[in-house]
């Protein structure tokens, strides 16, 4: 699991911000939200403009080197802060690993639509294992690189990762920290559907949704999520050979789903796909995953999306779901002024599971 990130000098952070997910409360409703002593599922709030998206694409750095999943094409345009454009930009993550801790923190710059490694630190356990800085590289003896190895990747000109060089030269256990840290970065998913739907990790390519949902027989599936979610009621016709695309039942007229769905029905059905697709997922962060919804349909999808195995959290402006019935108060993030930190930090007063947060986050308790 993710226990902690930094970063500092990504787009609109400038200072260092830190989210430090490996100290919950200790509350007794909701549970199933904390996982191994780590924050597993939540909320981010913050105000238009404060980062939230920036935030979780800050997250996805470390899949531009470790992954070979799907990538944002322009990711590294608008990459380090106006401020100090000409500076690296600075990441740290701190992971858990069955008991095992694993300290990964790097520098890179954007050059020409790609990213640039200056500084690469890697401690496992405490134990620093590699440290790539300057004109200087060190590569614990465990790995077992020559001299000459180590000399050839220390003025190597092409940049490479030295985790993701270790990972793809040296025989390494199955139970091994860097096996851990690669399976859980080639698993993270980063998705959201606002004027273009986009993703980062977990799939090699792009799908189209109702392509795979024609593939894999899951019409009548697709129909039994609206209804359930929505209340709202699709018959499918038959798939014919060769069709690629959903066809509805109305009346007597067959017409397309496309035409006939809402925006936010749209939306129910890229959130249908990844739920379905989400099954092996080690961390989602779902940017402004209700944006088309009514915020009961906003509760039904979330109470659905926490019970996946998957560490995930979202971003929303829906305070609707600010309530101890779906998580509880060291669940809720508010991200604002370079800060994140659950809303039980923010306040002096002891929040009890029969609190109304939401009543509470618009009257100003937690300076918002």
């Amino acid at each position: 699991m993710l226990t902690k990130f930094a970063v500092k000098n990504y787009r609109g952070f400038n200072d260092r911000i830190e989210w430090n997910l490996s100290n919950p409360s200790n509350y007794s409703f909701n549970s199933n939200a904390v996982k191994n002593g780590a924050v597993k599922n939540g909320i981010i709030y913050g105000p238009n403009g404060s980062g939230k998206s920036n935030f979780g694409l800050a997250i996805f750095d470390i899949a531009n080197h470790l992954s070979h999943k799907w990538k944002k094409p322009d990711y590294y345009l608008n990459y380090a802060c106006a401020i100090g454009y000409e500076q690296p930009v600075e990441f740290e993550y701190t992971f858990n690993f069955k008991g095992c801790i694993v300290n990964y923190n790097y520098s890179k710059v954007a050059s020409e639509l790609k990213g640039l490694i200056i500084t690469e630190l890697l401690n496992i356990d405490g134990n620093e294992v590699l440290r790539k800085d300057g004109d200087s590289l060190f590569v614990a003896p465990e790995f077992g690189l020559t001299d000459a190895a180590i000399s050839n990747l220390k003025d190597s000109a092409n940049n490479i990762s030295i985790v993701n060089y270790l990972l793809s030269a040296v025989p390494l256990a199955k139970d091994h920290p860097l096996i851990s840290l690669r399976d859980f970065v080639e698993n993270m998913l980063f998705f959201r559907s606002l004027d273009n739907r986009e993703f980062i990790g977990l799939k090699e390519g792009g799908s189209n949704i109702e392509e795979y949902i024609i593939k894999n027989n899951l019409a009548d599936d697709f129909s039994a999520y609206l209804k359930e979610v929505s209340g709202q009621h699709y018959t499918f016709a038959p798939i014919s050979q060769g069709e690629n695309m959903l066809y509805c039942i109305m009346g007597k007229v067959k017409i397309p789903f496309q035409m006939v769905a809402s925006t936010g029905t749209k939306n129910l059905e890229l959130q249908y796909y990844w739920l379905k697709e989400m099954g092996n997922a080690s961390f989602v962060f779902i940017d402004e995953f209700d944006a088309f919804y009514h915020h009961e349909l906003s509760y039904k999808i979330s109470k659905r999306l926490f019970k996946s195995d998957s560490q995930l959290f979202v971003t929303t402006h829906d305070t609707f779901l600010l309530s101890n019935d779906l998580l509880r108060p060291d669940c809720f993030f508010i991200l604002n002024d370079n800060q994140i930190r659950a809303i039980c930090d923010l306040t002096d007063k002891e929040l009890r599971f029969g609190h109304n947060l939401e009543k509470l986050y618009r009257g100003g308790t937690f300076n918002l």
